[in-house]
């Protein structure tokens, strides 16, 4: 059924109830205005009842005070009329204290109205009047219909509460989700880009074409691997479901030399030094490690510039890794050091989700990068 033609079903469903209402007003021949019109007044108040469940309910609690006080013989109208305008308000009011007191006001009114029937209609006994069954009928099912309206009502508070839960929840994958790829396509682009900038400088300045064909075979390379590493987000994103787990482990600690080898050829004297058991690092453990080497030596590129020394130490201890990337600060910068901290979040945000912690700042006239990784099974 379409949304659009909810609204209109319960408009109808609202003239239908308000129809039924005015029926049971007028369905005597003898009635006089007297006690037809605030039966009247009562059904057509009925229809607002979903808008101004609370003014409702008042105005047909007036009604029936005034048709009680001007009526010749009280129709069940108003019987109907205030119970249906209590479980409006259980249902519709915006404060939910007001349905508590809606349901007292309505308990109130029949056990009264029942009190005045026996004291008009019996001498004995109240306990013998013939009729006491119906008015415990009466107010048993003004309580079964109040009880009804308000595990529909919260039962709809809880589905919206659901609703904007899930909402909620979505919202903040879709975050943890750009930041993900924010901070992939980072890694990736900045880096190859700092090592294809370096060779192509270098390229422009040396006089021996050998030496300048290899920078541009390294330059190639580069270019073709950060466009592999694109396609491996793009695959992630797409989470086809089908994908090789070891495929997830393409970026570790195997590939640290290669990293290493590639900064060594843009003029970086990195040295590389692992200790432990490496083997109890999770793919999630070694790509994280891989992603902030990676970071650290484009930094050491870009600010400590070509010939400065790096050395990576990674050491893993019972519960932690703990990695270290550090450069003496002693080369030429390639290009201008600029750009808006995103790398560093970005290893932040990573250590983070590890439950651990990263810390970087100069050290001995260089730059230092210290990250700690809590350990679970490896994957």
């Amino acid at each position: 059924m379409s949304v659009r033609w909810v609204p209109r079903l319960l408009v109808l469903w609202d003239l239908m109830i308000a129809t039924a209402v005015a029926t049971v007003a007028v369905q005597y021949r003898d009635l006089s205005w007297r006690d037809v019109l605030p039966g009247v007044a009562m059904a057509a108040a009925l229809i607002a009842r979903r808008f101004a469940p609370i003014r409702v309910f008042a105005l047909v609690t007036v009604l029936v005070l005034v048709q009680v006080a001007i009526a010749e013989a009280v129709p069940a109208a108003y019987d109907v009329a205030l119970v249906v305008a209590m479980a409006a308000v259980v249902v519709h009011s915006p404060a939910r204290a007001a349905g508590y007191v809606c349901g007292a006001i309505v308990a109130a009114a029949v056990v009264t109205a029942s009190m005045i029937r026996v004291d008009q209609e019996w001498s004995g006994s109240p306990l013998d009047y013939p009729y006491l069954g119906e008015q415990v009928a009466a107010l048993g099912g003004c309580g079964a219909l109040w009880l009804f309206a308000y595990v529909f009502r919260t039962s709809r508070e809880r589905a919206a509460s659901a609703e904007r839960e899930a909402d909620h929840l979505a919202r903040l994958a879709a975050a943890d989700e750009r930041a993900f790829i924010a901070r992939e396509l980072h890694d990736v682009v900045a880096h190859s880009l700092a090592v294809m900038i370096a060779q192509a400088d270098g390229a422009s300045y040396v006089a021996d074409p050998g030496t300048a064909r290899a920078a541009m075979r390294t330059v190639a390379a580069t270019g073709r691997e950060a466009l592999d590493d694109m396609h491996r987000i793009v695959a992630v994103l797409r989470d086809t479901g089908d994908d090789d787990p070891q495929d997830r482990r393409s970026r570790g600690l195997e590939q640290l030399g290669t990293l290493a080898e590639r900064a060594r050829t843009a003029g970086l004297g990195v040295e590389v030094r692992a200790g432990g058991d490496t083997g109890r690092l999770s793919a999630a453990d070694e790509l994280t490690v891989f992603r902030i080497v990676q970071e650290s030596l484009t930094n050491a590129l870009r600010h400590a510039g070509a010939g400065a020394k790096v050395l990576v130490a990674l050491a893993v201890e019972p519960e932690r890794a703990v990695l270290e990337v550090s450069d003496d600060g002693g080369g030429r910068p390639s290009a201008p050091a600029a750009g808006g901290g995103n790398g560093l979040l970005g290893m932040r945000e990573r250590v983070a989700v590890h439950g651990g912690e990263l810390t970087a700042g100069p050290a001995g006239g260089g730059w230092r990068v210290r990250a700690v990784i809590s350990l679970r099974e490896a994957q």
